[in-house]
């Protein structure tokens, strides 16, 4: 069985198919659904183009008893939910009118000439419900060459929407082999500066599904070249962004985006406050970035790793997350080899122990005649420095040692 019948094995889109077929109207499974499952890869979700208009998409829908949500009904594209799972369904359009931001459309009737006003020869391959492929742009060849390419004229698709650009190094980041296409390539370079008039909202999008692609480094190291990434993020750093991802392949994990990007371009708590502007960062996103940038200050230039008592303070202080993040950045910075087994073994020390809690409250200093208020924090702040001192101890009797000492120097 190939991939693309898998795809058509799944119950859900069965019955979704069944209940379009009551427009009389033709549908079909489109875009990266069918490129991914040819790939031989799970597909995020599957999308489908017909011939009926949104509102009979709709109408059969609730002759069927699913739920139909016009999630984008201007633009022809309604979200059917089969058994849980959305559906986007979208009628065939035809470009009215593009500014390289957005398009004005009107709806169409032809698969052919649907498929030719996508970007990419890969992501314009149609499936039928009988298992029919339809390729009106070569994209069965480039996908077998895994080759990205735009349909038609490249200048052309680029100027229609200038995200494509991005869209052009993300694809051959996760799906390309080899070189890129000399055209869409040259053409991509070209439009770099148009850019800049997309919203940050498209642009962190984009970053953020390719930094965790198989390819990223190599297509990150390539988008900086092309000064692409000076418009985007303002600078990056593609040898550390390289040496991060063999540390990920050394110890067998995937590539984390938001890692990655800090990797790229992120040396201090400035770069991650440049970022959250030019790419619109969620606050927690900001956080992440921001906390492994201040846990990497003092470890910038270590060629080995810190001792386990270094460890420890970073994982106090920080957190699991802040601190695992800033050292695999150290051991990228380091010029170590991926596999050395010093700052592997600190990176496992870091996974699996607990961040340490500190034992005293200010309700014990409270209890032993330390005032409430700004006293209190300041014994407070001694004493847990006296504490990582001392190792982080856990004994009842050094613990009160440490708490009657601080509470004699507040008096």
């Amino acid at each position: 069985m190939s991939g693309a019948e898998r795809l058509l094995d799944d119950p859900r889109l069965a019955t979704l198919f069944a209940a379009l077929a009551k427009t009389g109207a033709e549908t079909r499974v489109v875009g990266g659904a069918v490129r991914d499952a040819l790939f031989g890869l799970p597909p995020h979700e599957i999308d489908l183009a017909t011939t009926a208009l949104p509102e009979a998409v709709l109408a059969a829908a609730r002759a069927a008893g699913l739920k139909g949500v016009p999630t984008g009904i201007e633009h022809g594209t309604v979200t059917i939910v089969v058994a849980g799972t959305p559906f986007e369904v979208t009628t065939l359009r035809e470009d009215v009118e593009t500014d390289g931001r957005y398009a004005i459309v009107r709806f169409g009737g032809d698969f052919e000439q649907d498929a030719r006003r996508r970007d990419f020869t890969v992501n314009a391959l149609s499936l039928t419900p009988d298992g029919r492929l339809h390729d009106y742009t070569g994209g069965l060849e480039d996908l077998a060459a895994r080759r990205i390419r735009f349909i038609g004229d490249a200048a052309t698709r680029i100027r229609e929407d200038y995200l494509r650009v991005l869209r052009f190094f993300r694809f051959n980041a996760s799906h390309g082999e080899g070189g890129f296409d000399p055209e869409g390539l040259h053409q991509a370079i070209l439009a770099r500066d148009n850019l800049s008039r997309l919203s940050r909202e498209r642009i962190r999008a984009e970053i953020v599904k390719l930094l965790p692609a198989r390819r990223a480094p190599e297509i990150m190291r390539v988008m900086s070249q092309a000064g692409i990434i000076e418009v985007l993020l303002g600078m990056g750093y593609p040898a550390r962004l390289e040496r991060l991802a063999a540390v990920e392949a050394a110890r067998g994990q995937k590539g984390d985006a938001l890692l990655r990007l800090a990797a790229f371009s992120v040396l201090t708590v400035e770069d991650a406050d440049r970022l959250r502007i030019r790419m619109r960062l969620s606050n927690d996103e900001h956080a992440l970035l921001a906390a492994a940038a201040r846990t990497l200050a003092p470890l910038h230039g270590r060629e080995a790793p810190p001792p386990v008592s270094h460890l420890r303070e970073m994982l106090f202080l920080s957190g699991s997350r802040a601190a695992a993040d800033a050292l695999a950045l150290a051991f990228a910075e380091s010029g170590a080899s991926p596999d050395d087994p010093r700052w592997l073994e600190a990176l496992r020390y870091l996974d699996e122990t607990p961040a340490p809690v500190f034992p005293i409250r200010g309700a014990d200093l409270i209890a032993r005649g330390v005032t409430p208020g700004r006293q209190l924090g300041t014994v407070l702040k001694s004493l847990q420095a006296k504490w990582i001192r001392a190792g982080f101890p856990r004994d009842p009797v050094v613990l009160q040692q440490l708490l009657e000492e601080a509470v004699q120097g507040a008096e």
